[in-house]
């Protein structure tokens, strides 16, 4: 049977057979007799020899392998945090760096800037690592987003909107417009390194399919599908269908669309304001509206299976996905509690 390799065994075992060692070699055993009688190698047992008599009875004991945690760090301490503040709440830009977002690339540039320290690439990776940072995909946010209106609205706006629904009996709910075409395809396939995979076209025309939703955060699902454009007509039709089915006054918050602000919408919406009143989120915020999620479900319900070949068989999926998320309000529910909508849980 084959010795067993002592880095293997537990630092008590290893110090048992260090101790016996050193034991029978004062005897005057021989190295190979040990080594056959405790099952380790020869060499091993020289190596304990000659440690007991460099060290004495310390070398009875096996020591700590390795480094001490944090030796041989190029950075130190205080320069690690000196690099970590200055990545956490600002961009890359902000330091004259070209790069849109933290890369290990952009971080071993600060470094270099901070610390006029040089460091490889994989080094980045593994400091990044130790922080606590991973690769994400990052969140699209508009250039043209006011950060005070967004505050605005999360700290002054909507608690105000909360108060009143509760005051008045009320029940908001959020509202957004979506489309999907018979060409798009959003999930993934495999293929050989190298070669792309492809979608086989389709010979009929692009057909596209819109719709109109509204969603409350306790779950409950209103939509509308249309074909045509997105018009006064049209929103005004589903405002009539969603005011019908509700019972007492509704707060529907959109975003800013053009059609949204039209006078004949406007004048409805005075004619009814008993029922229901529409609220705008900021301009360029799709990440406040919790629909979006459920957009994000529809397209990935739809997409997800071969591209479809006409109007028909379109229409069909995106009214099955729709169907069955009005069926899950568990799940519904779960969009809110995403952090960027968390506030309208």
């Amino acid at each position: 049977m084959d010795k067993p390799d002592a880095r293997h065994l537990t630092i008590e075992t290893q110090n048992y057979l260090r101790q016996q060692a050193i034991r029978l070699r004062l005897r005057g055993k021989r190295v190979c007799d040990i080594s056959d009688y405790l099952g380790v190698h020869p060499n091993t047992v020289c190596q304990w020899w000659c440690q007991y008599i460099e060290a004495g009875d310390v070398a009875l004991y096996q020591q700590k392998r390795g480094r001490e945690f944090g030796e041989g760090r190029t950075l130190s301490p205080s320069e690690e945090t000196t690099v970590e503040t200055a990545i956490r709440g600002h961009f890359p830009e902000d330091y004259g760096i070209e790069s849109a977002l933290w890369t290990r690339k952009a971080v071993r540039a600060l470094i270099e800037q901070l610390c006029q320290v040089k460091m490889p690439i994989r080094t980045v990776g593994e400091y990044l690592k130790r922080w606590g940072y991973s690769p994400q995909k990052p969140l699209q946010r508009a250039y043209e987003q006011d950060p005070k209106a967004v505050e605005t609205w999360l700290n002054e706006t909507f608690p105000a909107i909360e108060q009143r629904a509760a005051e008045e009996g009320a029940e908001i709910q959020w509202g957004d417009e979506a489309g999907l075409r018979s060409d798009e395809y959003g999930g993934r396939g495999y293929s050989l390194i190298g070669h792309t995979p492809e979608i086989r076209p389709s010979k009929r025309k692009r057909e596209r399919v819109n719709y109109i939703a509204s969603m409350s955060n306790q779950g409950a699902v209103r939509f509308m599908l249309y074909t045509c454009k997105f018009t006064a007509e049209v929103l005004l039709q589903f405002l009539k269908r969603l005011v019908k089915s509700h019972t007492g006054k509704l707060f529907w918050i959109v975003d800013r669309h053009p059609v949204h602000r039209e006078h004949r919408v406007k004048e409805w919406l005075e004619k009814h304001s008993e029922q229901i009143e529409i609220v705008e989120l900021p301009s360029y915020s799709p990440e406040l509206n919790p629909v979006e999620y459920l957009n994000g479900s529809v397209k990935q319900g739809v997409h997800d299976k071969p591209p479809t070949r006409n109007l028909n068989q379109l229409k069909q999926r995106v009214l099955s996905q729709l169907r069955k998320l009005q069926k899950l309000p568990a799940r519904i529910k779960s969009y809110f509690q995403h952090p960027s909508v968390a506030y309208a849980a």
